[in-house]
């Protein structure tokens, strides 16, 4: 069984490889000190368990899981962090809180071998913890992408605009688009909803980008941008903007 460690702390990443020589049937066959790093190791090295610290420079743990389709069985080791823990706490997702003790390492290991076989139901829970952690406000003023093979940190108050493009969300910015396989609702419950607003079932539009609102067909509208982006405002968005922006 294949193991990589992921923490940006040596002195962390050390305890975890002497504690894991009381378990020979894993093998540690990387260690890195990012989640740049990180993720490429995942990708490279496909392996069985990852040890992965959540604050981290450049991207953080949760941010690097978010890049990977089908993210591998993961012990997450943490300094004190009442959002992340209670997240864990909430999707049975097993973690380390720094500094641990021996005995609590085993116990996670021996947790992680004992639910090995449940690929499907663990796959799950990750992609409920990611979803839970995305509300926290360290995790929501930004959105991580990747786009031609490089990772992309796209700064919230960059956005202009979201549009649904099938199983993607398409994500506007001043000079540039990127995809995230996220959906519409996600980003609706995790943008602050004083700065963007749902126009439309296919649209998310950022307050900030409106010049002005047009009648269009019926009982529809259009917000025009700051771009010149023409962007659909159904009867409920025209509602919500109205009352947003005061008018």
């Amino acid at each position: 069984m294949k193991a990589i460690i992921i923490d940006d702390e040596p002195l962390a990443r050390m305890i975890v490889k002497e504690y894991l020589l009381a378990f020979p049937q894993i093998e540690l066959v990387g260690e890195c000190g990012d989640g740049f790093e990180g993720l490429k190791t995942i990708q490279q090295l496909e392996p069985d368990l990852v040890f992965l610290d959540i604050q981290m420079p450049k991207i953080n743990g949760f941010e690097m899981l978010e890049l990977i389709d089908q993210p591998p069985k993961v012990i997450f080791t943490t300094a004190f962090d009442e959002f992340a823990i209670k997240a864990f706490e909430n999707h049975a997702v097993d973690y380390l809180l720094k500094p641990f003790s021996k005995e609590r390492f085993e116990k996670a290991i021996l947790k992680w071998t004992d639910h090995r076989q449940a690929a499907q139901s663990s796959s799950s829970q990750t992609q409920q913890l990611l979803e839970s952690a995305a509300l926290s406000p360290a995790q929501n003023r930004r959105i991580v992408v990747k786009t031609g093979g490089k990772i992309k940190i796209i700064p919230v108050d960059e956005i202009h605009f979201l549009e649904a493009a099938d199983d993607y969300v398409k994500i506007h910015t001043g000079d540039n688009s990127f995809l995230k396989n996220k959906t519409m609702s996600h980003f609706e419950k995790i943008l602050d909803a004083q700065a963007f607003v749902r126009t439309h079932r296919s649209y998310i539009v950022s307050i900030q980008q409106v010049t002005r609102i047009e009648p269009y067909e019926k009982e529809n509208h259009l917000a025009i941008l700051k771009s010149g982006a023409r962007i659909p405002v159904s009867k409920s968005g025209y509602t919500k903007l109205k009352m947003i922006l005061g008018i």
